[in-house]
């Protein structure tokens, strides 16, 4: 039996994430108050208070999402020591999985996820745009879709259900099309803006700069692209450059639960608030083993 570990993605955030984590250890209530320390600001009181509002700015939300994730990780580590053959994560959970990896630190995953979180709030805010979910298309209904509104491919979740970024003006005109088209569902999400599609093109940038300042090492396990759905290579210079590209590429999610199982995996971990990728990884393939720690109950 192999194991893959998988991090969750931005929109699991929830008020009280990691509070009962931190209650129940020492050394995790210090990983919140050395995240307080690096960011300058009270993450830990925003993630065990809230408000939901602080806690969906893109530039809290992400590193409260690896904190939490990474405090999930370490609980399930210290009672159940585990050797996973592989890690994954969604779009910022893909840092939590490189953090689990060993490719970057603590304080290096939580600078680079404030400033990725930032970077990609001024791009939202610098060009209205948004994202759509789309339920029950074929290939062919998918492409039409795109073809007619300018939208593109931001996630693709499973074979059942990707998200598309536009425009504020092409999510309006898709949500219409996919109708006309026979598509099942189209459900416009509440997101900031429209992610990994051209309008973060200026957070790519910004965020380029500030992975030179930072060290990558080789992955001591498989750490799954979700650009390629292939793991990354021991060369940090292309991990960096694979993670650029993730800010404004297609996040591949459902490729990189094929790839998992393909390397043995048959059970799955995830960690952090919420058990979207539980949902999405059942969906793949139902035959898969999928567990969830997002509190303590996980462990009852």
């Amino acid at each position: 039996m192999k194991k893959c570990c998988v991090f969750a993605g931005q929109g699991a955030q929830v008020p009280g994430m990691g509070k009962d984590f931190a209650e129940a250890d020492p050394e995790i209530m210090a990983l919140f108050d050395k995240a307080n320390e690096v960011l300058g600001f009270d993450l830990k009181k925003i993630c065990f208070e809230g408000p939901a509002e602080e806690l969906t700015k893109s530039n809290v939300c992400q590193p409260a999402i690896f904190v939490t994730s990474y405090a999930a990780y370490l609980a399930y580590q210290k009672r159940t020591p585990t050797e996973f053959a592989c890690a994954a994560g969604l779009s910022l959970g893909e840092w939590g999985a490189l953090c689990a990896a060993g490719v970057l630190d603590f304080d290096a995953t939580l600078k680079v996820l404030e400033a990725r979180g930032r970077f990609m709030q001024e791009a939202c805010e610098a060009e209205p745009s948004g994202m759509i979910a789309i339920v029950g298309a074929s290939k062919e209904q998918l492409e039409k879709l795109c073809a007619e509104t300018g939208c593109t491919v931001a996630n693709i979740n499973s074979a059942a259900q990707q998200v598309l970024s536009g425009s504020k003006d092409a999510i309006a005109k898709a949500a219409e099309t996919a109708k006309a088209l026979g598509i099942k569902r189209a459900i416009p999400l509440a997101t900031a803006g429209a992610f990994h599609s051209r309008f973060m093109e200026p957070a790519r940038v910004k965020l380029a700069s500030v992975l030179e300042t930072i060290e990558f090492k080789a992955p001591k396990f498989p750490v799954l692209s979700n650009v390629t759905g292939e793991p990354h290579s021991s060369d940090p210079a292309a991990i960096k450059a694979l993670m650029l590209e993730q800010v404004t590429g297609t996040t591949n999610w459902a490729q990189d639960v094929v790839t998992a199982r393909d390397l043995g995996c048959d059970t799955f971990v995830e960690f952090g608030p919420g058990k979207v990728l539980s949902g999405l990884i059942k969906k793949i393939d139902p035959a898969l083993d999928v567990s969830n720690v997002s509190d303590m109950t996980a462990f009852n």
